[in-house]
């Protein structure tokens, strides 16, 4: 089974841009889709971004679109998501996934989260 570590949550400003990581080991992560989802606590967690096994198809969520970037690195089992003109609504834990079988974005889309290896979180706070 796949773990999956993330990193570089902080506390930023609006307007700032922040990249986070997520690290891979055992399994075969470098096959299969993988994505980001965020979640405020008291609400339900929600699709951020996905990238395809091979990283030359991304899908995001409308609240995210044209801000933010994901992308993966299949040699170093990285994944990392790029977040550009933040703003206190993206204040959230950070999650990296990834599908346990399939290799579409829009399999992790629809992925239900049973089907999926979740990392531990990052929180990102984002200060008006």
């Amino acid at each position: 089974q796949v773990q999956l570590v993330e990193s570089g949550g902080a506390l930023v400003q609006t307007g700032d841009s922040l990249t986070l990581s997520c690290a891979a080991s055992g399994g075969s992560f470098s096959n299969y889709a993988m994505g980001w989802f965020r979640q405020v606590p008291g609400k339900e967690r929600e699709f951020v971004a996905a990238i395809n096994w091979s990283g030359h198809a991304t899908y995001y969520a409308d609240s995210v679109k044209g801000r933010f970037t994901v992308s993966r690195d299949r040699t170093k089992h990285t994944a990392s998501l790029t977040m550009n003109s933040l703003n206190p609504e993206d204040t959230a834990i950070y999650y990296c996934a990834a599908s346990r079988t399939g290799t579409s974005t829009t399999d992790m889309v629809q992925a239900p989260p049973d089907n999926l290896n979740w990392g531990q979180g990052t929180q990102v706070i984002v200060s008006s």
